[in-house]
């Protein structure tokens, strides 16, 4: 079944130096771009992390710190990485959960002014999990009967991601194939910052989602308990979710003013 878009919509994966969203970094992204008219284009990118990448970790994806030595930064194609992502909705993965918050991260990083909020995103390992919880490699073997090779190479990942979402898309008659069914789909739950420490309640308010104020309004405790934005800013959570408790604060501020 052809999925329906109505904008272009980027399939990516990314390898990186561990899994902490605030402190690791990329050493390799692939993106396949699916345009409405069915054309696609990709790139392939080898990025230096400028952080050693653990021996256990090169072991996964064959990305030694020889390997990575004399390519660009991440800083140093942020502005092509931006500009080949801008204007589409974003598939992965498991990207909701990982891959998403920590290229926001770069972004931050490399002071690119990009904005998530009006992209729409497909985590295919949720449509999955849903309906057949397994792995990408088994996912691939069951729904295109295919074996993933070089698995933990971006490229290839990317290409099995938009291979396994295409064949889902004919399997279930109940999926819709278009990305606002898709996305709605593939929400785990809807999130501020991607990392999922800032969620929203059922009432559309941003609330925190980890800690002594688990489920609160970040508006209530931020006026109660200043100081605990203090604590926030200062400990080792993602720049985008300090990003977004920033602006709260500061239009709360200027409400009140």
């Amino acid at each position: 079944m052809k999925l329906q878009l109505t904008k272009p919509i980027c399939f990516f994966d990314i390898e990186t130096t561990g899994t902490e969203i605030s402190k690791d970094r990329i050493v390799e992204i692939a993106i396949l771009k699916l345009k409405p008219d069915g054309t696609k284009e990709k790139i392939e990118i080898r990025i230096n992390p400028e952080i050693p990448i653990p021996t256990e970790v090169s072991k996964l994806h064959g990305i030694t710190n020889e390997i990575v030595a004399d390519s660009p930064t991440f800083k140093q194609e942020s502005s092509r990485i931006h500009n080949f992502l801008k204007g589409c909705d974003l598939a992965g993965f498991n990207s909701d959960r990982f891959d998403i918050p920590l290229l926001v991260e770069e972004f931050l990083r490399a002071e690119i002014a990009f904005n998530f909020k009006n992209i729409k995103t497909i985590d295919v390992q949720t449509i999955f999990h849903k309906m057949e919880p397994r792995t990408l490699s088994a996912a691939l073997k069951f729904y295109c009967d295919k074996e993933l090779t070089n698995a933990h190479s971006a490229y290839a990942d990317t290409k099995a991601t938009h291979d396994v979402l295409l064949a889902q898309l004919d399997r279930y008659s109940d999926l819709e194939p278009n990305v606002d069914f898709l996305n709605q789909f593939s929400l785990r739950r809807k999130t501020a910052d991607f990392a999922g420490f800032l969620v929203y309640n059922n009432d559309e308010e941003i609330c925190f989602g980890f800690g002594k104020y688990k489920g609160k309004k970040v508006t209530e405790i931020l006026d109660k308990e200043p100081g605990y934005f203090g604590w926030v800013l200062n400990a080792d959570f993602p720049r985008y979710t300090k990003k977004i408790l920033t602006e709260i604060r500061l239009e709360s501020m200027n409400t009140k003013d």
